[in-house]
């Protein structure tokens, strides 16, 4: 799912094995430079070069171990510990009883790197088995339980379970993000389906539905026939979809106008695959809405082209179309409708006004609980997934007004990010 890949790309985990790894690096040379320091003092300095040596190769050989969850194997794991505990209880072999009481022991801080690795693999759980098993380690080499190795003990302790939990919240996040965006994602199909369905097949049916009462007959049959499929399909795509949000602007009702371009042929002028007549390239979208212009719809264009990328073109015009259908249906075939398109600097403007009787209020909140999306997928749904925006004006008896807008920057960033997939 490219969701949760996305999710995996920004996971809290990574940074924290980069961090592990520098810090076993960082520590390893810390613990050579006191042995190299201290050399004199031990009382078997043997033994500390010696562990200190086979610390070093340990800790870069396994440095590719340590990238990520998957390589750093419970095996590793209890093998890094081993090396761990092994230095701290040298080290009273290496050292005299004077200096190990209050002084460090051969691993030193590097000894912090093999819990944590406990804690990011595992958990706090983990982290807990460790610090406690390093711990009494320590409690062994020092033979007494003095408040400098308590305190210590505790901080390795404290530290490592915080981290640990940390983890595990992040990993129940990651999971809860990447199931939210696989959601999204499916549920954004949903919609996109259902503006195809309405723009489609359920205006057909709702076509022969009308034509077939008012020829009467056979074809009266076939439209109360084709009236039924249309209240099912409406039923079973409202169903389908998430409840969509509404703002104050759904107290408002469908618009209307004159008919758009006739169904199954293609008024856009583009490929299926939205690509503009060419197949590459930016769409002009003046060429999109011109076949809009017909009677009793009047188009005000600017004199230079509107580039846009060809996806977005075709979506936002399938969105005039749309509203145009919507004036049709609800204010007649006697009203008349303006395409307004403003080209500026940060955004591109379309409005969709008609001269009907306006929209009652909550009638589109009524339409939409009935199945009938044409305005929250068809038109909102569109411009929302194209970062863009729909705002639905109308005052009763003084017709409706619709404008679409999309900014620039938002729809130049999807198209690139579609380019690249």
């Amino acid at each position: 799912m490219a969701g949760r890949e996305r999710v995996l790309r920004m996971s809290v985990e990574l940074p924290l094995w980069r961090a592990l790894a520098g810090y076993r690096v960082l520590t390893m040379l810390y613990a050579l430079g006191l042995c190299v320091t201290s050399y004199d003092q031990f009382t078997r300095p043997w033994i500390a070069i010696g562990y200190d040596a086979v610390l070093a190769v340990w800790t870069l050989a396994t440095l590719p171990r340590v990238r990520g969850a998957a390589t750093c194997t419970r095996g590793f794991l209890a093998a890094d510990l081993t090396i761990a505990l092994a230095g701290v209880l040298l080290t009273a072999f290496a050292d005299s009883h004077q200096r190990i009481a209050g002084g460090p022991t051969l691993p030193t801080i590097w000894t912090g790197g093999a819990v944590l690795a406990f804690a990011v693999k595992g958990g706090w759980r983990w982290a807990a088995v460790a610090s406690t098993a390093v711990a009494a380690a320590n409690l062994v080499e020092r033979g007494q339980l003095a408040r400098d190795t308590l305190h210590s003990l505790i901080l390795v302790w404290v530290a490592s379970i915080g981290i640990g939990y940390v983890v595990e919240v992040a990993r129940a996040s990651e999971r809860t993000l990447a199931r939210a965006l696989e959601i999204q994602a499916a549920t954004r199909e949903r919609e996109r389906l259902a503006r195809d369905i309405h723009d489609s097949v359920l205006q057909i049916l709702a076509m022969v539905k009308r034509r077939g009462t008012a020829l009467g007959g056979e074809a009266a049959e076939l439209g109360r026939l084709a009236g039924e499929q249309e209240v099912a399909l409406r039923t079973l795509v409202a169903g389908g979809l998430l409840p969509v949000a509404r703002t104050a602007e759904d107290t408002a009702v469908p618009v209307g106008a004159t008919p758009g371009p006739a169904y199954g042929e293609d008024p856009y002028g583009a490929g299926p695959d939205g690509a503009g007549p060419d197949g590459a390239g930016p769409v002009d979208l003046r060429t999109l809405l011109a076949p809009f212009a017909r009677d009793g719809v009047s188009l005000a264009e600017p004199g230079a082209p509107v580039p846009l990328p060809p996806a977005a073109a075709r979506e936002l015009a399938a969105a005039v179309g749309a509203a145009l259908d919507n004036v049709r249906r609800h204010a007649g075939d006697a009203a008349r409708a303006w395409i307004l398109v403003e080209d500026e600097p940060a955004d591109i403007l379309v409005t969709v006004r008609d001269d009907g009787p306006g929209i009652p209020e909550g009638r589109l909140a009524e339409a939409e609980g009935e199945g009938r999306l044409g305005v929250a997928q068809s038109i909102r749904g569109r411009l929302r997934d194209l970062g863009g925006s729909a705002e639905l004006i109308s005052v009763p008896g003084q017709g409706t007004e619709v404008e679409l807008k999309i900014p620039k920057g938002a729809v130049t960033a999807r198209g690139k990010k579609a380019e690249r997939r």
